[in-house]
């Protein structure tokens, strides 16, 4: 996978992409990352990727000219790839899980690190083919989100993380939260480890984990519950 990132500060994604998982997954040749200086694809001396609002009001909005310069020369090298670009914006959808798996199955990702008091509507309308946002709260731009973005998708691309059934496993994964984990010592403080997990008894530890991410999902997010038990009751 290649994913280019649109920004008018590059430097923010220096220390991300060069730690942990997305380092790991660069050295395994699973992902690739170019991101992009929105000034260099400018037209005046200023390098001006901002101004005031049509109509009046406050801030400023980031022009279309240097965004659509942007990527359209990605495009032209990608030689006729299928790419989605997509807009990191307040407005966008809403980062799940889901959405996560389905960008991370694609071969070309372009994102769009909004800014300011956002970007020229005919971004929105003529460029990108989503939007996505992280969560109901406004940042100052969409490099965080970004880079939100890039850590949720590089760990789904196969042969990213070390143990592939470990993705089987977490949270959001069958509309459920991830069952409670322990490791050693076994009693910390005189407060142990629930024995079931000591027992060797792999069809009792699983049936235990399933029960306990039941639970906890219906006491801290039970909204995650309701399309299982539309579903179930044959409302979908």
């Amino acid at each position: 996978m290649i994913i280019d990132v649109v920004t008018i500060f590059p430097k923010m994604f220096d220390a991300v992409l060069n730690e942990s998982i997305i380092k790991r997954a660069q050295a395994k040749g699973k992902v690739k990352f170019h991101i992009h200086d929105l000034r260099d694809y400018t037209s005046d001396k200023h390098r001006k990727v901002d101004d005031r609002p049509f109509g009046g009001g406050a801030g400023m909005v980031m022009r279309p000219e240097p965004i659509f310069n942007c990527v359209e020369k990605i495009k032209s090298k990608l030689k006729g790839r299928e790419s989605k670009t997509i807009l990191l914006c307040p407005q966008g959808r809403k980062l799940t899980q889901a959405i996560a798996k389905g960008l991370s199955k694609l071969n070309n990702i372009i994102l769009i690190c909004g800014h300011y008091e956002g970007v020229d509507e005919r971004v929105r309308k003529n460029l990108a083919d989503a939007e996505v946002s992280i969560g109901d709260y406004v940042l100052t731009g969409g490099e965080l989100p970004a880079m939100v973005l890039i850590d949720a998708i590089t760990r789904l691309i196969p042969g990213v993380l070390g143990d592939k059934n470990s993705l089987n496993f977490e949270s959001f994964e069958g509309n459920l939260l991830e069952h409670p984990h322990y490791t050693r010592p076994s009693n910390f403080r005189k407060i142990e480890v629930p024995k079931v997990l000591l027992s060797g008894d792999h069809s009792r530890i699983e049936a235990w984990r399933i029960k306990e991410a039941e639970s906890r999902t219906r006491e801290r997010r039970p909204d995650l519950l309701l399309p299982k038990l539309r579903r179930k009751n044959g409302q979908d």
